[in-house]
């Protein structure tokens, strides 16, 4: 690896956790939900029936499982989500949207929004946008079919 090549690591990693923390700084402000919630409703807000799979929603937002256990535990507990096992396999656990869970996402949007806009967007043009949004796309998209088990070989 060369110096371009870490130095442009770096700065993604590091202008994400930047961004990410004054967003999350600004909600906490706003006396909203946090990001990582946040993210857990916009799953389930974007899911049919609004629902999902324990493992879909973990894999949706990026969490271990075991750390998406306690977000829902305590999303559950705000009565944000609830849990249920009714569906084709009822063996699965399903996590659901709940009408309060929905307000509280739609509460948070207008500041949500507002970051994405104020540290992000108004930094970059469209074509920077959309070149930067095909460039994550490939690497999210390598980075996928590295991590799904592949068939084999016959």
């Amino acid at each position: 690896m060369d110096r371009t090549q870490l130095r442009t690591w770096r700065t993604f990693i590091t202008t994400h956790a930047t961004v990410i923390d004054l967003i999350e700084r600004e909600l906490a402000e706003a006396r909203q939900l946090p990001l990582s919630s946040y993210d857990v409703l916009l799953a389930l807000v974007e899911a049919p029936n609004r629902r999902l799979r324990m493992h879909e929603l973990a894999q949706a937002v990026v969490l271990s499982r075991s750390g998406l256990t306690r977000l829902v535990d305590r999303l559950e507990q705000e009565g944000l989500l609830r849990r249920d096992r009714t569906g084709s396999d009822r063996r699965a656990i399903y996590a659901v949207l709940t009408l309060k869970g929905f307000r509280a996402f739609r509460h948070a949007w207008p500041i949500y929004a507002q970051g994405i806009v104020k540290y992000f967007v108004q930094h970059l043009t469209e074509q920077e946008m959309s070149t930067l949004s095909q460039m994550l796309g490939r690497v999210l998209a390598a980075a996928h079919e590295s991590s799904s088990p592949t068939s084999p070989e016959p």
